[in-house]
């Protein structure tokens, strides 16, 4: 049975282990059988898959071109956002399968997911595009409707009468 200590003194017999200070993690690089790197980007609703592969710099959004899918040129620069900061605009071709939510939603996802792939095919970018914001999920989504309001917080018309 152990003995138990009760005194200060006692406990000066008792070494402490100190521990050592740790390094900063190495990242690796994570690539799928075929050299592509795989990302799950988020936003909102939205969900979207995206696989980086070394190519001309064609992006694919469920079949379509990207500029086809999303119209609007503030929705196109979001995209691209990750890959001009890279300086990575030309070197990759993506293709991405995106569902759920709104266009802005998709988007949003989208470009989550481009810079998580990006940082899983060139684990030394990781330090500009955290800097940015772009590999931290946005975990915004709408509020749930309650029982007895109208919408999440607004009520219905009140009447004294």
């Amino acid at each position: 049975m152990a003995t138990e200590t009760k005194t200060l003194a006692d406990l000066g017999g008792v070494k402490t282990v100190a521990a050592a200070p740790e390094a900063a993690p190495v990242r690796v690089q994570k690539l799928d059988k075929l050299g592509r790197a795989y990302a799950t980007g988020k936003r909102k609703d939205a969900v979207a898959r995206v696989w980086l592969k070394p190519g001309k710099g064609m992006i694919t959004v469920n079949t379509k071109d990207f500029k086809a899918y999303f119209a609007r040129p503030v929705l196109q620069m979001m995209l691209q956002q990750p890959l001009n900061l890279a300086n990575r605009a030309t070197q990759y071709d993506i293709r991405i399968t995106v569902a759920g939510g709104g266009l802005s939603g998709q988007a949003g996802a989208v470009r989550h997911g481009i810079s998580k792939a990006l940082t899983y095919y060139e684990p030394e970018l990781r330090g500009v595009l955290k800097k940015q914001g772009f590999l931290t999920r946005d975990s915004r989504t709408v509020e749930r409707k309650k029982y007895g309001k109208v919408k999440a917080r607004k009520s219905f018309q009140f009447s004294k009468r």
